[in-house]
């Protein structure tokens, strides 16, 4: 399964690049606000940074505008994906963006339904969110799974993305229900990283070596 990264926080991505184990970034207006700035220009240095697919959100509602935001942001670099709200007028963008060439990651998806329509309509990522349907008390995953299992059958040129991550075991639940990607937050990969025992095993074998070299110094 693929890993991207969910920011628009330019040290946050180099960081976890240097980790090597991105494949991609996905931004939206929310994580961008945090960042400020010019937004071309926060897309064009993730897109130096990572070679993967970097997802830039269209904020306008009808085709007219998503297209030429869409087709503004594909110009920025050839990795950027275009990402789109599901919607009527979404889809419809969606398709025209799959016409004309351009990549695009479905967002805010909350049904496997929802998810068939974007794979139909063309989109190149699907992204059911995980963690607002648990917020709901609706079993997320079963978003995941289910779609997985229809792109999986029906073979269909999509790939679903776990998004709305909100802690490791969503990461390792979305791997083992199929889905091809997660995007998750910074602070869930590095929590990802650490374990209680392996932070003391590493701290015992520092304590145990400085004590070797400290006894084999007063010996000698």
């Amino acid at each position: 399964m693929k890993l991207f990264l969910d920011s628009a926080d330019l040290d946050e991505i180099r960081t976890a690049v240097r980790w090597g184990v991105v494949d991609g970034v996905t931004t939206n207006p929310s994580l961008y606000a945090r960042v400020g700035g010019s937004y071309d220009d926060v897309l064009r240095e993730i897109c130096r940074l990572t070679s993967g697919p970097v997802s830039a959100e269209v904020v306008a509602d009808d085709v007219d505008g998503m297209l030429d935001e869409g087709r503004h942001f594909a110009k920025l670099a050839p990795n950027i994906v275009v990402k789109v709200a599901m919607s009527e007028n979404g889809l419809e963008a969606i398709s025209r963006f799959a016409e004309e060439g351009i990549r695009t990651n479905c967002t805010l998806i909350f049904s496997a339904n929802q998810g068939l329509l974007a794979a139909k309509a063309g989109a190149s990522l699907l992204s059911p969110f995980v963690g607002r349907l648990d917020d709901i008390n609706e079993e997320g995953m079963n978003v995941i799974r289910e779609l997985a299992d229809i792109v999986n059958l029906h073979e269909l040129d999509s790939e679903v993305l776990a998004a709305s991550i909100r802690h490791p075991r969503h990461v390792t639940d979305a791997a083992l229900a199929g889905a091809h990607v997660a995007t998750l937050p910074f602070k869930v990969l590095r929590q990802m990283i650490h374990h209680p025992l392996t932070d003391s095993g590493i701290a015992q074998f520092k304590a145990d070596w400085a004590q070797a070299r400290a006894e084999a110094a007063a010996k000698g």
